[in-house]
């Protein structure tokens, strides 16, 4: 057997394919990690109603330029993950209230932003999350949307 992978053609460098992440792809991983990053603040977490809106990601990604050959030597020698491209994100969340707010959207960013790079290895060169409700605690078992 050993004999028969080393008679495969090897195929150079600059004639492999390449790999590429689109919108849609860095799109859902970073709403389901909004998502898990967001379930971990309990005292948020309880007050959004079920059924409510998911966190909703806008993106733009940008393939990586194209490397030249002593691009893709020094990259192999820096490391063995290559930069795919780079990616700008919007996350609108629901949140609950009383709750810490600015945690919870540094917590998404955090969680986002390494989790694009190490899934889909890609750069976040922007990301912004807005806060499109907050519900209120006072309000969940009530038919009024606003609290006075």
């Amino acid at each position: 057997m050993s004999g028969e992978a080393d008679e495969r053609p090897v195929v150079p460098r600059e004639e492999r394919g390449a790999t590429a992440v689109t919108d849609r792809v860095v799109a859902k991983i970073a709403a389901r990690v909004a998502r898990e990053a967001l379930s971990r603040f309990a005292d948020s977490a309880g007050h959004v109603p079920p059924g409510r809106r998911p966190p909703h990601v806008s993106t733009s990604v940008r393939r990586a330029p194209e490397r030249t050959g002593a691009g893709r030597e020094a990259e192999s020698a820096a490391g063995p993950r290559a930069v795919l491209g780079e990616a700008r994100l919007h996350i609108t969340v629901e949140l609950g209230y009383p709750s810490d707010i600015g945690e919870q959207c540094a917590a998404v960013r955090r969680e986002v932003t390494e989790r694009i790079r190490g899934w889909a290895g890609m750069e976040v060169s922007d990301l912004a999350v807005s806060v499109e409700r907050l519900h209120s605690a006072h309000t969940r078992h009530t038919d009024r949307e606003r609290v006075r």
